[in-house]
């Protein structure tokens, strides 16, 4: 255990009363299956259907738990070597959603259905949303997961699907590489206790196969790696490739949420190429209006005075209303910048807020103990 984690007990005494805020708006799902008929029983005695997209066949299982390709159903393919053009993805696949995976590079998806083969009434449609790079496809997943507070009771728990998911009642997340696939469970013949129960193992097992399945990299990207795991609330991670904070362009960057007991931080983890960039998004942060130095800290540091609520804005069409100022320190240490800060999330819930040096504490243990590896290291890696 880190030193700074390792005083948490003492930092109790250094926690500050602050006000009351309204919750942050919640990010909205994505839109619910489109109403089929009942599969009746032996509906998958001949092996389901066939998954007729030749680029992504091989990403899904035919069938799996009893399930299987919906016979009578259709693969929808948008976007590049898709059937159906990128624009077709807004008006019959997301709604509105689409100007979110716009963002974040969306290049291609693929829907299709899956039914329950004894007759029970249940479904899954899958959608796999393939994006530009890497980042782009975590930075969705981590939206969707973290739709708030992820201490929230109603954050989807960890799925254990190769590199990244989720799980709650009725949908999965999984996320590998390029690759997002959102699994949503419907049965209209159960109780929200059976549903419950009977979704988690269905769409545990599609998850878990596609995980495997799906290519590219097995690990987060490195500001995701970076994090410390001590005291992370399990999925409590958003990633920006670009925007983070109050701060635009200084990405790729991953926020970490952690607690231990009643004490409620976060941790800001940006990962650069070389020590130039890196000193080029702490250009950045020093501008920021009443900025105070902290000496002793990694290369240089920094006090500041930030809005977290701005930190979804890169994945809204909408400016988002700035929150309260939350403290932050921040280091530069090499080619990495990081932050520790007070918890948007605690202000209305727990009095749980640390002071300057409590954070500092953290922020120095940090500096000193994480060695990440460069983006450029990683993908060298990976030849």
């Amino acid at each position: 255990m880190s030193k700074a984690f390792a005083l948490a007990p003492l930092l109790i005494l250094l926690v500050v009363c602050v006000g009351c805020k309204e919750e942050k708006e919640k990010r909205s799902a994505p839109p619910p299956p489109p109403a089929t008929s009942v599969a009746k029983a032996g509906a998958c005695a001949d092996g389901g259907g066939k998954l007729t997209d030749s680029v992504s066949a091989t990403f899904f299982p035919t069938t799996i738990g009893g399930y299987c390709i919906d016979p009578q159903g259709e693969m929808r393919t948008y976007g590049e070597k898709g059937k159906y053009s990128a624009d077709d993805i807004a008006t019959t696949a997301f709604d509105g959603e689409y100007e979110v995976y716009k963002r974040f590079g969306i290049k291609r998806l693929v829907s299709l259905h899956y039914i329950d083969g004894s007759g029970k009434g249940g479904s899954v449609e899958v959608y796999l949303s393939q994006f530009g790079d890497t980042a782009g496809a975590y930075a969705m997943y981590t939206l969707r997961v973290v739709a708030g507070d992820p201490d929230d009771p109603s954050t989807p728990k960890v799925l254990a699907a190769t590199a990244a998911g989720a799980i709650g009642t009725g949908r999965a997340y999984v996320w590998r590489g390029q690759y997002l696939a959102e699994l949503q469970y419907v049965n209209e013949q159960e109780s929200p206790t059976e549903l419950a129960k009977s979704s988690e193992t269905i769409l545990s097992a599609i998850g878990i196969d596609m995980g495997e399945r799906l290519p590219g990299p097995k690990t987060l990207p490195p500001a995701a790696q970076a994090l410390p795991t001590g005291n992370l609330i399990p999925n409590g991670i958003v990633f920006s490739p670009k925007d983070v904070l109050a701060y635009k362009g200084v990405g790729p960057a991953a926020m970490g949420f952690y607690k231990n007991v009643s004490l409620r931080w976060r941790v800001l983890s940006i990962v650069k190429d070389d020590i130039d960039q890196a000193k080029d998004v702490f250009k950045t942060i020093k501008k920021t209006p009443g900025m105070l130095p902290i000496a002793g800290v990694g290369d240089e540091g920094v006090r500041v005075l930030v809005s977290t609520s701005s930190e979804a804005s890169e994945a809204n069409a909408k400016s988002v209303t700035a929150g309260p100022k939350i403290e932050f320190v921040v280091a530069r240490k090499g080619n990495v910048v990081w932050g520790v800060g007070n918890e948007e999330y605690a202000l209305h819930t727990e009095k749980a807020n640390l002071s300057t040096d409590a954070l500092t504490t953290i922020l120095k243990d940090l500096v000193a103990t994480r060695v990440p590896t460069s983006p450029a290291a990683a993908s060298s890696s990976k030849k």
